[in-house]
């Protein structure tokens, strides 16, 4: 057994093939990169932990789950690396709250950062969505997913950075907080686009992006611009699925592993 673990938590998803394209891309990236460390993987929801076993006879590690089997493997470092947007509630009730419980179980026990924290991340993930180009009657608008914890201002924040280094056709809004659809619909209206293209600002493209975003219920976000009279386009990708994002925890993992040295 490795003495060295790189715990990667995510909240999980039930799509298959999203989340070997998101989620196992950052798993394989962490392994290519950290050869010293043995890879593990933990979700965070357990509705999708139950269902995939239920469905698929997969069974996958709850947070408290994978501490348990580091403890009872011997592991001494274990580097917790959560690939959440943010630091909200999952990130502290579901991963820290667990981690406060057994630092006396390993020699050293440490939490990562997520996503976005500092404003470095927040240039590096401006960089990564707006390298495809648009014409100007073109709304970019990017679904969050939202969360009730003090970090859900990274929305507004991004957004306010994003106008800052003028990219002035880009918006932002969450489908669980805010800005709510309503906030988005009326900064779009203010333009003069006849197009919007559709990206979730989520890690995974799971439910909420193949349902909320780009389902065609009559209160899908797809289905609401269209009644607004846009023409609208749905790039259902994770955000991990693309390398740059990747990287982006990577240099987290890399300052983390460098402060422990």
């Amino acid at each position: 057994m490795a003495d060295k673990v790189i715990l990667v938590v995510s909240f999980g998803t039930s799509y298959n093939n999203n989340r070997d394209l998101t989620i196992g891309a950052i798993e394989n990236d962490i392994k290519d990169h950290f050869q010293d460390y043995e890879i593990r993987r933990a979700f965070t929801s357990q509705m999708i932990i139950n269902k995939l076993k239920k469905r698929d006879n997969l069974e996958i590690d709850n947070v408290k789950e994978a501490l348990e089997r580091a403890v009872n493997d011997g592991v001494k470092t274990l580097i917790v690396q959560p690939t959440h947007m943010m630091d909200g509630t999952e990130y502290h009730y579901k991963i820290k709250d667990h981690l406060d419980n057994y630092q006396d179980k390993f020699d050293t026990l440490v939490l990562g950062e997520p996503l976005v924290k500092y404003d470095v991340d927040y240039d590096d993930l401006i960089d990564c969505i707006t390298a495809t180009e648009y014409d100007d009657d073109t709304a970019v608008c990017f679904m969050g997913h939202g969360t009730p914890a003090d970090s859900n201002v990274i929305y507004t924040t991004l957004q306010s950075k994003l106008t800052s280094r003028n990219y002035k056709n880009y918006y932002i809004g969450t489908v669980e907080a805010e800005p709510t659809f309503d906030d988005v619909l009326a900064m779009i209206n203010k333009g003069e686009y006849k197009k919007i293209i559709l990206k979730p600002l989520m890690v995974v493209a799971g439910d909420h992006a193949q349902n909320d975003m780009a389902g065609d219920e009559e209160d899908s976000w797809k289905s609401m611009f269209e009644s607004n009279g846009y023409e609208v386009e749905c790039v259902i990708e994770g955000l991990a699925q693309s390398k740059d994002i990747r990287m982006m925890y990577i240099k987290h993992l890399e300052q983390l592993i460098e402060s422990l040295n």
